[in-house]
């Protein structure tokens, strides 16, 4: 009987030890926000099995998007406005879903003494630039009769935005949370000019985030493309059907405290006002245009289109493109398909 037990156990070990060395590598990259977090649950929960996930946090996304050019990142999530830029400056990086849209996480936080728009003129601000920050920063100006060339655009991440604004280096930044909050309550006289919550955001869902793979990774292993974007959905279906432990996973990943994992999706997997609205796989294909019928909260069907226009329209104003491209040149949306 302990013969036998002792060849089992080599068995399993064996079973085990090369399972682990078939299981294809997936380098992926999020910067620290809980939206990006559900990869965390993909690890964990082991969703993609023949899958070995690599999680890097790289708080730049401009990095994650230059390590993918040099082939030594397969996917990062990030905000939803990189791909005209690629598609313009012949970056092999694709978009190739949306996940998420701000629903209030997103807010202009001016500094004390300032109380308008007009108060900015010739002062600096913060955002992320290149960035939808930048361009929420600049249509809330613009309503307000302010030019995006009369204020200065200060490019800072998000715990170095929060430090400018206490510090009073900037006059005013665009805040995702829990960062909004951070910077409310180390001042306790700024006020809030705007925010994501606002009618004329969610339906455009112009503020929000999506997935990027590699031209190489899309190309040279299309299934594990489909398999990968399989395992982020079926995290956001574990995080709809078990929350408690879902953002805790996060916030263990990110190292936040739970109650800012909380501000940001809140605490019944449903959709959050005044965090995002996480999409779950059906969602999202919606979204792009992949699958009939129409979304919550008057989101249209194939709003990916317009969300490329309006980008491309800005970046264009922003001198950050020099032409407008179609947006295949810069979404795939392939492995969606391929899930679908």
């Amino acid at each position: 009987m302990n013969w036998l037990r002792r060849c089992l156990s080599v068995l399993l070990l064996t079973a085990l030890s090369t399972s682990a060395l078939s299981a294809e590598k997936v380098r992926l990259s999020l910067f620290s926000w809980p939206g990006y977090g559900f990869w965390f649950i993909a690890q964990e929960k082991n969703l993609a099995p023949d899958l070995e996930l690599e999680i890097a946090i790289i708080e730049d996304p401009y990095e994650s998007f230059g390590l993918m050019s040099a082939d030594a990142l397969d996917v990062t999530s990030s905000t939803a406005e990189y791909a005209p830029i690629a598609a313009d400056k012949g970056v092999p990086v694709k978009m190739v879903t949306y996940t998420n849209p701000s629903y209030g996480t997103d807010k202009i936080v001016l500094a004390p003494g300032i109380e308008s728009a007009e108060d900015l003129k010739g002062k600096s601000v913060a955002v992320l630039e290149g960035g939808l920050t930048q361009i929420f920063m600049g249509k809330w100006l613009e309503a307000n009769g302010v030019g995006i060339d009369e204020v200065q655009f200060t490019n800072l991440i998000m715990d170095d935005a929060v430090g400018a604004l206490v510090g009073g280096n900037v006059a005013a930044a665009e805040f995702w949370e829990p960062f909004g909050s951070q910077a409310l309550a180390a001042l306790p006289d700024a006020t809030v000019a705007a925010t994501s919550e606002e009618p004329g955001w969610i339906e455009t869902a112009l503020l929000g985030d999506a997935m990027y793979m590699s031209d190489a990774f899309l190309k040279e292993k299309p299934e594990a493309a489909a398999k990968v974007m399989q395992a982020y959905f079926d995290a956001v279906d574990f995080w709809k059907a078990n929350p408690t432990e879902a953002n805790q996973i996060i916030a263990r990943g990110l190292n936040f405290p739970i109650a800012d994992v909380e501000k940001v999706l809140g605490t019944d997997g449903e959709i959050y006002k005044g965090g995002i609205w996480i999409f779950d796989k059906a969602e999202a294909a919606k979204y792009m245009g992949l699958m009939p019928g129409e979304l919550p909260l008057g989101l249209p069907n194939g709003q990916i289109t317009d969300h490329w226009e309006t980008v491309t329209d800005w970046w264009l104003k922003f001198g950050l493109v020099d032409d407008r491209h179609p947006m295949e040149s810069g979404v795939d949306m392939a492995p969606l398909k391929t899930i679908l």
